[in-house]
């Protein structure tokens, strides 16, 4: 006999004003009462029909269990108004801002033309190959001035900084002598998948960095 194929996850992403009725609701899809028990990284909650819900602290350096009402506890968390970073990065563009709870503060926004792949071969190729590593370094540049220019000067008040984009773009920009004081900001672990970085993109960061990431498994 074949062995059971693993429970499917679905994982969503809830804004903390309304963690609690999304709780009522997983009671009610899935069997009251619902356990629900703090932990380090957030909290679990264990339906009695089965179900278990995995909710993500998000910024979890400042989270701290002890509230009797977990739920209400990880949803004022989440709302808390943080003084956070956030660096967007992809190739060609960039986007850096600090926010205050939800409210963009200051910010620089930007691009960079950077050329496609060309399909020539020989010499033509070669010098395409140097014009576009040029172009994509005057990029990144950018980007760097950008993060320097509003970041760096509130490195030591910023809660956490928050990264999206492209993973080595980003890494880039941090590994720059002139990114140094970023270095000692608490990083949000979860990284924004973001498409290219223009001000309505910046703009909505924070319903995704303030959400609640909920992990849901059924073990029936």
């Amino acid at each position: 006999m074949a062995d059971a194929a693993p429970p499917a996850e679905r994982i969503i992403d809830v804004p903390p004003e309304r963690l609690a009725r999304w709780f009522e609701n997983f009671a009610a899809r899935n069997g009251a009462p619902v356990q629900i028990a703090a932990s380090p990284t957030g909290l679990t909650a264990r339906s009695a029909g089965g179900a278990i819900a995995v909710a993500e602290a998000p910024f979890p350096a400042g989270w701290a269990p002890g509230s009797t009402d977990p739920v209400a506890a990880l949803a004022a968390h989440a709302a808390a108004d943080r003084l956070v970073g956030v660096l967007l990065v992809r190739l060609g563009g960039f986007a850096a801002g600090v926010f205050h709870g939800p409210r963009l503060v200051s910010s620089k926004v930007g691009s960079r033309h950077v050329q496609g792949r060309s399909a020539a071969g020989g010499w033509s190729q070669q010098r395409f190959a140097r014009r576009r590593a040029n172009q994509a370094v005057a990029a990144l540049d950018a980007a760097i001035e950008a993060a320097a220019l509003v970041l760096v000067p509130v490195a030591a008040e910023l809660d956490a900084l928050v990264l999206g984009g492209d993973r080595r773009a980003v890494e880039r920009v941090l590994a720059d002598p002139r990114t140094d004081a970023l270095g000692h900001v608490d990083v949000e672990p979860r990284f924004l998948p973001v498409p290219d970085p223009r001000p309505g993109v910046l703009r909505a960061t924070p319903g995704a960095f303030r959400a609640i990431r909920i992990r849901v498994r059924n073990v029936n």
